[in-house]
């Protein structure tokens, strides 16, 4: 039996390209990128250049990039290395109700500290309100985090309307980008971004390694103790062939193939859509159907299916889809996202899926999927009686 992968939004099978690279610098750049003999040298040059491919990618100065293990650890960083550093200047902070895990749990820690957090609840597509944005900015607003695009749902938030509200405001400001890392045009110069978080393993990189951007002039204590790497930015020895193999990523996703992507995984989405519908599947869209959106990610509220059956019958079939975010998927408890769009009684926390395109994913892929959900609710609604 064929796997078929649909939950790329959780993590991507590592490319070609990627192994190559990864290969290479594991078998012959051994050195420690600190020391001043010929294989640190080397160790180094590969760093730097790796470092200035990735900085590109978001127009950033390459002197603005600071790697880290990944995306939780760049959250991390910039929320707890801010507030603790401008504390002095207030202690209010600005987020969603549908952040990731990475960003609300060192913000509830904040919260237990003595700062204030405001969360910005969303409409039923997943996003803010500007007013609700201005009402709640505050003299004492020391930072603002909003993810540029939503893992659960694939919204994507006013970045740019919020970098312009903030240029002249005291607070800065982050963007938790890991899932519209690869997927979305980011510009941190355009967008007025201070800070932007990212994993290499949402784009066919490897696992454990990522960036925090952060403008020059936003300055805080390294985050972690230790060594002086990253310019005594953050301690550790760097994993060099992570990072080669995250620029190696970097360098496939061109703004044409990023396009391209787009297209494709919106045509995912309407065959699918098409497909349950011709089926006589009765179903909705968790979010919305637009095209500004993060279009790799598709939650379907799936009428009278559970999502532990729903999800247990399509692993049977060996299709893998996730009941909401990577994160939390193996708790009993329900999405905070969809609970925040929808409340939480509604029926659609107990009945969704995450379905995730990644650069692999097929037409028969997306065909399998429709015909197995088909089956799968047919048989349920047999079994319980409904016609």
């Amino acid at each position: 039996m064929k796997e078929i992968y649909l939950d790329n939004a959780a993590t991507t099978p590592i490319s070609d390209e990627v192994l190559a690279e990864m290969t290479d610098k594991l078998q012959n750049v051994y050195g420690n990128a600190s020391t001043l003999y010929g294989l640190g040298r080397q160790a180094h040059t590969v760093l730097e250049n790796s470092r200035q491919i990735i900085a590109q990618s978001i127009n950033a100065d390459e002197d603005d990039i600071i790697f880290t293990s990944g995306g939780t650890e760049s959250d991390n960083t910039a929320i707890m290395q801010t507030a603790y550093a401008r504390q002095s200047l207030g202690k209010h902070i600005i987020t969603t109700a549908i952040e990731h895990e990475a960003i609300l749990k060192p913000l509830h820690f904040l919260e237990e500290q003595g700062f204030e957090v405001t969360y910005l609840p969303v409409d039923e597509n997943g996003l803010i309100s500007l007013d609700d944005f201005k009402n709640a900015l505050r003299d004492d607003t020391i930072l603002v985090t909003i993810m540029t695009g939503n893992n659960e749902v694939g919204s994507h938030m006013p970045i740019h309307e919020i970098g312009e509200l903030l240029k002249d405001h005291q607070a800065w400001f982050h963007t938790d980008a890991v899932q519209a890392y690869g997927l979305l045009d980011i510009d941190v110069k355009r967008d007025h971004i201070d800070m932007l978080s990212t994993s290499a393993h949402k784009i066919n990189g490897p696992k454990m390694v990522g960036f925090l951007y952060r403008k020059t002039g936003i300055n805080f204590p390294s985050f972690i103790k230790g060594g002086d790497q990253e310019e005594k930015r953050r301690a550790g020895t760097e994993n060099i062939p992570g990072i080669a193999g995250m620029a190696a990523a970097v360098k496939t996703i061109t703004s044409e193939e990023k396009a391209h992507r787009q297209e494709k995984y919106f045509q995912f989405k309407q065959q699918i859509v098409k497909g349950l519908t011709d089926a006589g599947v009765d179903f909705e869209v968790n979010g919305s159907l637009d095209r500004n959106n993060l279009q790799h990610v598709l939650n379907l509220w799936i009428k009278g299916v559970s999502t532990y059956v729903m999800q247990t019958n399509l692993d049977l079939a060996g299709i893998a889809v996730s009941g909401g975010s990577a994160c939390t998927a193996g708790s009993i408890e329900p999405s905070h996202v969809l609970t925040a769009m929808f409340g939480s009684d509604s029926p659609r926390i107990s009945e969704s899926i995450r379905i995730s395109f990644g650069r692999y994913t097929t037409e028969a892929d997306i065909s399998a999927l429709v015909t197995n959900i088909s089956k799968i609710v047919s048989r349920v609604k047999t079994r319980s009686g409904v016609k």
